[in-house]
């Protein structure tokens, strides 16, 4: 699919890893778009990308940015590595987009969101999720009240890493390279998603674990209550301790009683670059009166539709798709910086809970503590 009347737009990638294979598939795969070369921390991995791609590496950003007139930056290095390669290409002129999450800290996300204001460039995060049908379906029913107010929102994902998953990569299961465990690698998606039909939160109560993974520093499960400040309640169970891999799931219930859920991921939790998606995204609950028999319908549809497209690639296209169409019509992307930190801000508030063992007021500011080590404090 393509932009009608717009131009060709010129894309650098940041970071030449496992997930970096799948935007260089949805670049190829945009009419309106061209991968113009590549940068990574290291130079080899850097140079492998670019021959695979028939691109350019280069080893600095700025001049990456500058001699192929780069539109966008696409930041797939790992999480806690994001603001560097953020503010140098956002510095040099790049609109960016960060692969989920937008960092570790919150710190890092209010380094990255000031840079891009500074440069006025424009800021998103990597959440291909919300363009799943069912997943569309949920927040339209929400936004034209067809539930009433949401008073209670929930997310649960259960899913499996094994050793070999953590053995991939460097990086995996350590609080300095990732950051965190199922809550900033697995679970950012139904969370942003939550956030998304639930809105803007007053207090979270929350603890985590690892409950059986030993061969890593970060958790593997956590659990949060939510308080919004709607009023609205909301619970969050995730897991990467469940043997087999089960289901991701985010669930809206409403005040007239009606209710609406989709379930994002199911069979296996999808793994970028190691992994397909095991099965087609589908909304698993509603009882909007009236619209109960859709249910069976829909579900028919979008498991159709998933048969006929690369899910992994096709859902990266349509967000970058969407953030071409934001630069070309100087508008705001759907998923911004703004809405990314959102992410961070509750993933942090479930550390800081369960690390003072009280509720964590909204909104959130960095603290010195909020860097690894003091995750484990």
């Amino acid at each position: 699919m393509t932009i009608q009347s717009t131009p060709v737009f010129n894309i650098a990638i940041l970071g030449c890893g496992k997930v970096a294979h799948l935007h260089a598939q949805a670049i190829k795969n945009l009419g309106n778009a061209r991968l113009a070369g590549v940068w990574s921390r290291s130079e080899e991995t850097a140079n492998t990308f670019a021959k695979q791609y028939n691109t350019k590496a280069y080893e600095k950003i700025d001049e990456l940015i500058r001699k192929e007139n780069i539109k966008l930056a696409i930041v797939c290095t790992p999480h806690p590595f994001h603001v560097k390669p953020t503010i140098e290409a956002a510095n040099a002129g790049a609109h960016i987009l960060v692969e989920k999450p937008l960092a570790s800290t919150l710190e890092d996300c209010d380094k990255m969101i000031t840079a891009c204001k500074h440069s006025v460039v424009k800021l998103g995060v990597v959440s291909q999720r919300r363009w799943y049908e069912p997943v569309k379906r949920v927040k339209n029913a929400i936004v034209a009240g067809k539930i009433g107010k949401p008073v209670f929102g929930t997310v649960n994902m259960l899913g499996w890493r094994d050793k070999t998953y953590y053995d991939s990569d460097p990086w995996r299961g350590t609080w300095r390279m990732e950051g965190g465990g199922v809550l900033v690698n697995q679970a950012p998606h139904q969370l942003d998603i939550l956030l998304w039909y639930m809105g803007e939160i007053d207090e979270v109560y929350a603890i985590w674990k690892n409950l059986n993974h030993p061969y890593i520093e970060v958790e593997d499960t956590a659990l949060a209550l939510v308080k919004f400040k709607s009023g609205a309640m909301g619970n969050i169970v995730v897991s990467n301790s469940q043997k087999p891999g089960i289901y991701g799931k985010v669930q809206v219930h409403g005040e007239n009683g009606a209710s609406v859920g989709v379930q994002t991921d199911g069979g296996a939790m999808f793994i970028a670059g190691m992994s397909g998606i095991a099965e087609p995204p589908v909304n698993d609950l509603w009882s909007i009166p009236g619209e109960e028999h859709l249910l069976k319908k829909w579900q028919a549809q979008d498991t159709q539709f998933f048969e006929k497209i690369d899910a992994t690639v096709y859902f990266m296209e349509r967000q970058i798709e969407d953030f071409l169409t934001a630069i070309y019509k100087e508008k705001q992307p759907l998923v911004t910086g703004t809405e990314g930190r959102k992410t961070v801000e509750l993933f942090t508030a479930i550390y800081r809970s369960n690390r003072d063992n009280l509720p964590v007021k909204f909104p959130l500011k960095p603290e010195e503590n909020d860097d690894m080590d003091g995750r484990l404090r």
